[in-house]
């Protein structure tokens, strides 16, 4: 089910980045220690009331050279396009302003879901200084104080009182659903024609021409697939050019309907920070994760360029180590046909369960050739392990103390697991558990 999305609009200075990360907890710091994601405050997951949604910051989206109001407008309409609820954010300390009203009036237009927050009402005496906001249009405004955390609740009953009803796809669990992600101009569209052997959608050398974002069915040798295209820029282009961030908020709705993603890279212009960023998120939603290199084509090559060329990737995606590459020409179509196999494989890994036995003989075998460390005279045990989850594989693991499960230890089991599994393509979960 994809994750409905609210994006925090408003002025400079009103505290939309701090609102952002009371809502978001401590799932930032968290995603940090993944070795090699560089990640970007601007969108976040968050939970209220068992309702899980993305969250944008706006904050975070630079225009470039901008002027002060044009940035805010551009800003806003970024959010407006990508989510389903809008949080206006204002502060009470300064009331209603004059950039106020500009992204009000951007708002009427936009017909999405608007709750009004008034930030910085540190205390009582200072609600009855919120009435003015009434005259913004957006109903009740909601009096919140970001540094102490005060009336957030108020706030995010309001936000998912607005989410719309959850509906289902039309597509059975036997079709598998990829998508391609990526910075702009990596030739996400040219690879989709490739694959489809037909002009399907619109491709151009200009960053961001793609129109629509939209499914498209795709049979190989007998199976269905389902095509999810990430690229569908709308019609204010020329702003999203602007900015590359906005390619991580095009790409994680349809990270979230695959089953399978593959992160495309540019062979000629190499790996930049923005690629890390997105397939960062794959790697988070727990997706399979397929990595192709489009434009091989265009690269001088000897014996030794693909294999120096995967231990760049290697070193720079540390996080997706369990990636298998693939290496194509999107427009020569040369090794094309390399890639939906990888996409099975990776898709049966990701829904691969394990039977119990086996598992634990293989858990147990590993732990009794290398123990775990003692640490202040405690040694972890580990008694029991069981699957408990596919898309990603999860397993728990059963021991005496949660808390003496070093990363490096669940390192070394999860690469147990994949000697004995392979897993190639799929993240997996280990959860460490007090038996009781």
């Amino acid at each position: 089910m994809v994750k409905p999305v609210v994006a925090i609009v408003g002025r400079p200075n009103v505290g939309k980045s701090t609102i952002f990360n009371r809502i978001v907890g401590e799932r930032i710091s968290i995603v940090e220690d993944i070795p090699g994601v560089t990640r970007d405050r601007i969108y976040s997951s968050a939970e209220w009331l068992n309702k899980e949604f993305n969250i944008i910051d706006t904050g975070g989206i630079e225009i470039g050279d901008a002027p002060f109001l044009t940035q805010i407008r551009h800003q806003a309409e970024i959010a407006i396009d990508e989510a389903d609820v809008i949080i206006f954010m204002t502060n009470g300390r300064e009331g209603v302003t004059g950039a106020d009203e500009e992204v009000a009036k951007i708002l009427y237009r936009s017909k999405k879901p608007v709750v009004l927050g008034i930030n910085k009402v540190d205390n009582p005496e200072m609600r009855e200084q919120i009435y003015d906001f009434y005259a913004l249009g957006f109903g009740e405004p909601l009096p919140i104080s970001g540094s102490h955390g005060l009336g957030l609740g108020d706030l995010l009953d309001a936000v998912i009182g607005h989410f719309p009803t959850e509906g289902t796809e039309d597509y059975g669990d036997d079709i598998i659903k990829f998508s391609l992600i990526g910075r702009p101009n990596v030739g996400k569209s040219s690879l989709v024609n490739a694959l489809l052997g037909e002009e399907r959608v619109i491709v151009s050398d200009i960053a961001g021409t793609t129109r629509d974002a939209v499914d498209t069915k795709y049979t190989y040798e007998g199976r269905e697939y389902v095509i999810i295209d990430t690229a569908g820029m709308r019609k204010r282009g020329k702003v999203y050019e602007s900015t590359e961030k906005y390619s991580v908020l095009r790409a994680l709705r349809a990270i979230e309907r695959s089953d399978v993603v593959l992160v495309v890279l540019d062979a000629q212009e190499g790996i930049i920070e923005q690629d890390k960023k997105i397939a960062g998120y794959a790697h988070e939603a727990g997706r399979a994760v397929v990595i192709v290199v489009n434009k091989w084509d265009a690269i001088e090559k000897d014996e030794k360029t693909m294999k120096e060329f995967e231990e760049k990737i290697r070193a720079h995606f540390l996080f997706l180590s369990y990636a298998p590459i693939v290496f194509l020409s999107a427009l020569t179509k040369k090794r094309t046909h390399t890639l939906v196999p990888m996409i099975d494989k990776a898709s049966e890994n990701h829904a691969f369960r394990v039977p119990t036995n086996v598992l634990n003989d293989v858990v147990m075998d590993a732990v009794a050739m290398n123990p775990a460390p003692a640490d202040k005279g405690v040694r972890l045990k580990v008694y029991y392990v069981t699957q408990v989850a596919i898309k990603p594989p999860t397993f728990v693991v059963f021991v005496n103390e949660p808390e003496l499960m070093h990363f490096s230890y669940e390192r070394f089991l999860e690469n147990r697991l994949r000697e004995s599994f392979g897993f190639e393509g799929t993240p997996i979960k280990l959860i460490a558990r007090a038996r009781k």
